[in-house]
């Protein structure tokens, strides 16, 4: 005896998805447009935010993405501002806030949207992210730990203390309510406390694995030296990590982190250098910058985008 498999009638398809807007943010973006384009091809809502981009991101999504709106910003104002940006101009029931390096189908959202319709109570719906060799990546942790590692992968839909910002699916009045992402945060991290702030106003994150959707870990910018980008990385992601501290552990254990960080890290750059290992020894050489500055980039940026 043979086995169908069901497929969804292409109106009730398109009924789900003109409930959704597709937020995406783009910088230097552009060789993302074309994959990026075909995958979105049927999705009626979508709002790109543009952080300043000098290639030709914007052209060459305007010229794949026809039906998109287009927001674009005169300076980089990092990942989760632009998502708020991109969040506030929509009016959809939810937001698809999507890496550019993600790809997707249609199916994959319908997916999501109908467990989102089983549990609403939810505030936000992750799918199972695959690697560019399509096995899959966990990137979610379990509920109520968002500190550890990842645990196994889940077989069905389950409750997760922590869902990748690569690609999440959110009730929109659930971040009206929160005020979005903290846009204390320029780079990593936002996505984490904006999973706790979510998790305990509304009690539940799920992931739904039976949404595949593909992520290109680190494609969404191109551009940059790799020396500069690994720079740039450990400077945002250390300013993050001290922040997200101070925010969820309280300021005396911030203040611990950041000193001993620096003196653990000035010794793994002269490992890094010994061993000709430069890209790390750049990105650690990063974050020893971003140490020493922190807190004063983060309170400037606020000052810089309140309004």
């Amino acid at each position: 005896m043979s086995s169908t498999v069901m497929t969804p009638p292409a109106a009730s398809v398109a009924v789900d998805l003109a409930r959704v807007t597709v937020v995406l943010v783009t910088f230097h973006s552009a060789h993302c447009a074309p994959e990026l384009g075909r995958a979105l091809a049927d999705f009626p809502h979508v709002t790109l935010v543009d952080n300043a981009s000098t290639d030709d991101t914007l052209e060459q999504f305007r010229r794949h993405l026809p039906q998109a709106s287009f927001l674009a910003n005169e300076r980089n104002l990092g990942f989760g501002a632009a998502n708020n940006r991109g969040i506030w101009a929509a009016d959809t029931e939810f937001v698809l806030l999507l890496n550019p390096d993600c790809l997707l189908n249609a199916e994959a959202v319908r997916q999501l949207i109908q467990c989102a319709d089983a549990f609403p109570g939810a505030a936000m719906i992750g799918p199972q992210l695959l690697g560019r060799s399509g096995r899959p990546d966990i990137s979610y942790t379990w509920a109520p730990n968002t500190w550890s590692a990842q645990g196994p992968g889940a077989d069905a839909d389950t409750c997760v203390g922590f869902i990748s910002g690569a690609c999440m699916l959110i009730r929109r009045e659930a971040m009206v309510k929160i005020k979005g992402f903290d846009e204390g945060f320029f780079l990593y991290y936002e996505d984490t406390d904006l999973c706790l702030r979510l998790a305990q106003q509304f009690g539940a994150l799920i992931v739904a694995p039976q949404a595949h959707v593909t992520h290109l870990s680190r494609g969404s910018s191109g551009g940059k030296g790799r020396f500069k980008a690994e720079y740039m990385r450990g400077y945002h992601h250390i300013q993050s990590k001290f922040l997200f501290n101070l925010k969820h552990q309280g300021e005396q254990v911030s203040r611990a982190r950041r000193w001993r960080y620096c003196a653990m890290a000035a010794l793994e750059m002269v490992v890094r250098v010994l061993v000709l290992d430069l890209a790390r020894a750049t990105r650690v050489m990063g974050r020893v910058a971003g140490a020493w500055r922190y807190p004063d980039d983060v309170h400037s940026r606020q000052r810089i985008l309140s309004p």
